[in-house]
């Protein structure tokens, strides 16, 4: 299938196909830690998984992100990213909204 190919997959003993996950550390940034009303949280993703894909399962623990979703930077490891790029276990995803000031 498209898109499986860097996702790791091995039967458990009973022959059920079991997928590896990945953990990362998701960093909350501005406005982003105010609606989550945290620093950072962990999570647990299916090896393969991308930015997005992290993005979504963040947003699906924490709906009140959707006000800013749109408008959001990605970094990884510090350094800006994209939607479509891989994560890796104990990688950290920032989320970084818009910063306003004056």
């Amino acid at each position: 299938m498209k898109g499986q190919e860097d996702r790791l997959e091995t039967s458990d003993s009973s022959g059920e196909k079991v997928e590896h996950l990945v953990q990362i550390k998701a960093l909350f940034f501005a406005r982003a830690r105010d609606l989550t009303g945290l620093n950072d949280v962990i999570l647990d993703v299916p090896s393969g998984s991308t930015a997005k894909d992290c993005l979504n399962k963040i947003v699906g623990k924490f709906p009140r992100l959707e006000e800013i979703i749109g408008c959001v930077v990605l970094a990884l490891n510090e350094d800006y990213t994209t939607e479509s790029t891989i994560v890796k276990d104990k990688d950290e995803l920032a989320i970084i909204p818009p910063i306003s000031g004056g």
